[in-house]
């Protein structure tokens, strides 16, 4: 979000802190793999959250997925017993792309020193 003003930063980071104990406690008898909230855009009205979470291990990320989205009417309820809002926002659990991207390059680079063109 661009022009995101600082209660919606505010909020974010609030929901983030609170969904990430949700599902750390959701999802210990589920999977072995490391879920992690990355970061929780709020639009101005603050009526949705769209949760980016990063998913480690060997687990399928859909599988979780689907768990989360079956599970999302009681993700909120628990959510709005942690964080006292106006709105109990409607939840929206989306894959970060950042650590793929990350892990890529990270691939790339260390290819690019393996075939000898390591520059230092």
């Amino acid at each position: 979000m661009k022009d995101e003003s600082r209660r919606q930063k505010k909020i974010g980071s609030l929901l983030l802190e609170a969904l990430s104990r949700i599902l750390i406690e959701e999802l210990h008898e589920v999977t072995t793999a490391l879920v992690t909230v990355t970061r929780v855009d709020v639009p101005a009205d603050l009526k949705t959250a769209h949760v980016y979470l990063s998913v480690f291990g060997p687990d399928d990320p859909a599988a979780i997925f689907a768990h989360f989205e079956r599970r999302t009417g009681f993700i909120r309820k628990r959510l709005a017993s942690a964080v006292k809002l106006k709105y109990n926002p409607v939840l929206f659990f989306t894959l970060d792309p950042t650590a793929d991207m990350s892990e890529r390059i990270d691939r790339l680079l260390q290819t690019t020193k393996t075939d000898g063109h390591d520059a230092s």
